[in-house]
């Protein structure tokens, strides 16, 4: 890399703006600025000069048009001289508009004969393309030819496959070796793309049944790491791709694990943490770190470390393949957990240095601004950061044949950008799911254009996690010493109601709502009720716990379960685990028998709200129509689903959730005779329920459901 020593600097900062720093020592009263390249010279107009801080910042505004990829000189009245730097230009409209490139041939294109590689690179003067064997030497580096808005190309005659390769690009006068950022294979640890025969990769795609409503989803959120990785998983692919793929698994009590598991649980969805190529766990020794995978490095390319040969760069993209055919196999959707907020390391990242300032945002002072918390956000309203996220995503659908997107920290992301992942992603396959994290960020983005829950109503056919479900259920996330619904909060009653009918006030139909008390972030439900009560006796946590549960399963929107949340997921009290150890992060799979009974009971729910549409109503018009409150007795959640016969086995369904362990309750449960029950706090019977009268006894803290014809 060049080290440039400049005695002033000079950027572009506007299609017809220069902007000129001097040290403060430099200056004089007359001061002269020429532009010059090659035999061309002028004199720049200056139309401001300011001082600040040592400096005088002069603008000045040129008679010529600018040339992008060209190295222009700016020379003052002393004869010193500095480069034209491309400064904030990068981040107008304008150059969004002249440059905005809409091919799909970025990245390498392979063929036996020969490979077409184009990178996207407007404001560099040079850029070269450097191939390596497989033991990194270095075999050829060839100049590309620049094309239309920005990029870059070159054929190579010949068979490339397997070649790793790099782009060197030259900008600002500063050399820098860059991964392409649509690399779709890459070396062990990311430290190159590799060019590889796509065709070798394909595997046979198992077709899964169209999810008719998206209240249908019953989604299961997991890690591929913490899924195997305990020593009673019965798993022998430990921590890897490949764990998923085994079937018949079993503890040493001889109790169901892995797949096997899942399958008998009933879930429809799998969400999986990121799996794609992510910083901070070497893929040569991966037991030795953990990371839950919120750090991108390669947005196309697989994990490494949870393949079962890493330094292979088509294994890992068979073994992902496999991975989500198997789970087709069996019955589910694949959703995919994708990081398009930020990366790992703003200035090492490709984007940077392929186009430095361009891909992320930043503050009316000119620093990156930080709404992610980790350095960085992703400026995706603009034209190729677009591209790059809709590419990235299209390619996930019809590579990998995902299901769906959860995306992390949408809320740093913008709403035209969302409604074209929206359009795009439901073209190819009209059922797929699309959720995420909808919170207000503190992003220079304009609050209208966030893709945030305030502005739900603009991407409707997204989903959103809804952390008013969660807070008002057990409590705020921000404050351990909230108290929610389940520790008998009656100040909840208002807001239980909104929650368990989709929470209209929010959304315009309950599958935007994703109704969820835990996930992988912040403590587990257990912690947290640990923190809260500690001397609290375990049997009725567990009910408080149970209740939870059966609020997300019943209420209308969308059900999400972290997984082993069913038998009391703990991570021995640490709230943000993402880079503890297996110990902390892992299914512990004992747990699994232990509490039997309880995972009995979920899977019982589960297979109630799928038996009976009641407590899966598709629009707001539905819920309006048939789910009505009973406010008779204000210390319990009681609610009718009448008029329901077409939609499953009764035409009427009483619920209460009560959060008082202490109490007793008769009530008269309405439309005279007739009822059963099929859910009480301790077990679900839904074939055969025994008739009860219509004057119940409430004695027991959780839930209850009643039938009738």
């Amino acid at each position: 890399m060049l080290s440039i020593n400049r005695s002033f600097e000079a950027f572009l900062d506007t299609m017809d703006e220069i902007t000129i720093l001097i040290p403060i020592d430099q200056d004089c009263e007359d001061k002269t600025f020429y532009l010059k390249l090659e035999d061309y010279s002028e004199a720049l107009l200056i139309k401001e000069k300011v001082f600040i801080e040592g400096y005088i910042k002069y603008i000045c505004k040129p008679d010529c048009d600018i040339e992008f990829g060209k190295t222009y000189n700016i020379v003052d009245d002393d004869g010193s001289e500095t480069d034209l730097q491309i400064g904030a230009v990068i981040r107008l409209n304008e150059f969004d508009n002249m440059f905005a490139y809409e091919g799909h041939d970025l990245g390498v294109t392979y063929f036996n004969e020969k490979i077409i590689c184009k990178v996207w690179a407007p404001t560099a003067t040079e850029v070269k393309l450097r191939l390596y064997d497989q033991n990194i030497n270095e075999y050829g580096t060839y100049e590309m030819v620049r094309c239309e808005k920005g990029t870059w190309s070159i054929t190579l005659e010949g068979d490339y496959e397997k070649s790793y390769y790099t782009f060197l690009t030259c900008i600002n006068l500063m050399w820098n070796e860059v991964i392409d950022p649509y690399a779709k294979a890459v070396s062990i640890n990311g430290l190159y793309g590799v060019i590889i025969n796509k065709e070798k990769t394909a595997i046979q795609k198992i077709s899964t049944p169209l999810l008719e409503n998206k209240t249908d989803a019953i989604i299961y959120e997991a890690h591929i790491r913490d899924f195997s990785i305990h020593p009673d998983s019965g798993i022998v692919n430990k921590g890897q791709y490949d764990g998923w793929l085994e079937t018949e698994t079993l503890n040493s009590y001889g109790d169901s694990t892995g797949l096997s598991y899942l399958s008998e649980l009933g879930v429809t969805h799998i969400e999986l943490l990121p799996i794609n190529d992510y910083e901070e766990v070497d893929e040569t020794n991966p037991l030795d770190s953990y990371n839950w995978g919120y750090n991108p490095l390669h947005f196309f390319a697989p994990e490494g470390s949870y393949s079962q040969n890493p330094r292979d760069p088509y294994k890992r993209i068979i073994e992902v393949k496999k991975l989500i055919q198997k789970l087709h196999e069996c019955g589910f959707k694949v959703i995919i957990d994708v990081v398009y907020n930020h990366v790992y390391s703003k200035e090492n990242s490709s984007f940077e240095k392929l186009l430095p300032g361009y891909y992320f945002r930043h503050d009316e002072n000119g620093f990156a601004s930080n709404g992610t918390g980790v350095g960085n956000d992703l400026a995706s309203e603009r034209s190729m950061v677009r591209k790059f996220i809709l590419d990235c995503a299209q390619y996930w659908l019809e590579e990998y044949d995902v299901d769906g997107f959860r995306f992390d920290l949408m809320g740093i992301m913008d709403i035209d950008t969302m409604k074209e992942l929206q359009s795009r992603i439901l073209s190819i396959k009209k059922d797929a799911f699309l959720l995420g994290e909808g919170w207000d960020l503190n992003t220079p983005l304009a609050g209208d254009k966030k893709a945030t829950i305030a502005n739900a109503n603009t991407i409707p056919k997204i989903s959103f996690f809804n952390d008013q479900f969660r807070d008002v259920i057990k409590g705020s996330t921000f404050s351990v010493d909230d108290c929610g619904f389940v520790y008998t909060n009656l100040e909840k009653y208002e807001q239980m109601k909104n929650i368990i009918s989709g929470s209209a006030n929010m959304f315009l139909d309950p599958h935007q709502s994703i109704n969820y008390v835990e996930s992988h972030d912040n403590h587990t439900m257990w912690d947290r009720f640990q923190l809260y009560a500690p001397d609290e006796d375990n049997r009725l946590r567990e009910a408080r716990h149970r209740l939870a549960t059966s609020i997300v399963l019943l209420s209308q929107g969308v059900p999400f379960i972290h997984a082993a949340q069913e038998f009391f997921r703990t991570k021995q009290g640490v709230e943000n685990s993402y880079n503890s150890s297996d110990e902390i992060n892992w299914i512990n799979w004992n747990e699994r028998s232990t509490h039997k009974e309880n995972i009995e009971y979920v899977k019982e729910l589960i297979q109630l709200r799928k038996l009976h549409g009641a407590f899966r109503l598709p629009s707001s018009s539905l819920i309006k129509e048939h789910l009505l409150f009973d406010d008779r007795e204000q210390e319990l959640i009681c609610y009718l689903l009448k008029d329901v016969k077409t939609l499953g086995p009764w035409n009427f369904l009483y619920i209460i959730h009560n959060n008082h362990p202490d109490a007793s309750y008769s009530i008269e449960l309405p439309l005279g005779e007739g009822w059963k029950e099929i859910v009480n706090p301790h077990r679900v019977v839904l074939y055969n329920p025994s008739p009860v009268n219509n004057q119940v006894d409430i004695r027991e803290l959780g839930t209850y459901v009643f039938c009738k014809k």
